[in-house]
């Protein structure tokens, strides 16, 4: 420690220390097209969409469709609470 500067003067310093390196940190992960890559891995191109993000969940990437089939009660029932869910009163 040095004895010419105070506690205080010196836990500011260190709070305007990590201030500064986290806007510096921010201004480089926002910067477009100079996103750090790990090594060995290519840049993931843009998806045109952002729903291209999202995989595939059916098809032959994922896993089959299921389907239910429901007796009238059911489907009653899960109209009811559909419509239950829906309803804005």
């Amino acid at each position: 420690m040095l004895p010419s500067v105070s506690i205080l003067q010196q836990i500011g310093l260190g709070v305007l220390l990590v201030v500064v390196l986290w806007a510096v940190g921010l201004i480089r992960l926002t910067r477009p097209g100079h996103h750090p890559t790990a090594p060995g891995r290519r840049p993931a191109r843009r998806p045109r969409a952002r729903l291209d993000a999202v995989p595939r969940q059916t098809g032959p990437g994922g896993p089959p469709a299921e389907n239910v089939e429901l007796t009238p009660d059911e489907r009653q029932a899960f109209d009811d609470l559909v419509r239950q869910l829906t309803s804005h009163s």
